[in-house]
């Protein structure tokens, strides 16, 4: 797919995965994807999000109006900033990660891609809480039903479950699943953009 795409969908599928999209996630993930995206494409529909930015743009404009810019800053603007920057980050790692497994049409199927191409990241019980038993993902994609507080419960009761492909938020993960861009079908693996030049 990659070799056959054209030079500005290559470019919109580097821009969506680039580190700077993570970074900023309050603005591109939270209220773009999230809020202004659907809004856009049906209003009728999505008129809670048009509520959200209104909401947020008007708390930052009166924590602004009242306390100026470092009271919005760090009331409001600094926590949302990095909340989004690891709800971004967990959320895309736990999708596009180094060995992460792309199933053809062919050996495709629902538990497969649930346990392969999902990920599981041990997380503490603190951060655990904080973000809804995030970690727990292949378990989610597995059976949606399951409420997040009854993931850890889930998986220590199905010994099937209990062997994921696990990352984490070591440096060096981190890298790896911003490098881990595209699956090689004759690899078997994901591999980086360069590593996809090299190739071709």
């Amino acid at each position: 797919m990659w070799r056959n795409a054209t030079a500005g969908e290559r470019a919109r599928y580097r821009a969506s995965r680039h580190p700077l999209i993570v970074l900023f996630g309050y603005v591109t993930i939270f209220a773009g994807s999230f809020c202004l995206v659907p809004l856009l494409r049906d209003p009728k529909r999505h008129w809670d999000s048009a509520l959200s930015l209104l909401a947020h743009g008007g708390l930052i404009s009166v924590l602004w109006f009242l306390g100026g810019f470092e009271l919005a800053f760090f009331t409001l603007l600094l926590p949302m900033t990095l909340a989004s920057i690891l709800g971004s980050y967990l959320f895309f790692a736990q999708h596009s990660f180094k060995r992460m497994y792309v199933a053809s049409p062919q050996a495709w199927s629902f538990y497969r891609a649930a346990l392969e191409s999902s990920s599981y990241i041990r997380l503490n019980e603190v951060m655990q809480w904080f973000t809804g038993n995030i970690g727990y993902h292949h378990i989610h994609h597995l059976n949606v039903r399951i409420p997040f507080y009854r993931l850890p419960e889930a998986m220590a009761a199905i010994p099937e479950l209990q062997s994921p492909i696990c990352t984490s938020l070591a440096p060096r993960e981190i890298l790896d699943c911003f490098r881990s861009s595209l699956w090689d079908e004759a690899r078997q693996r994901m591999v980086s953009y360069s590593e996809a030049r090299a190739g071709a």
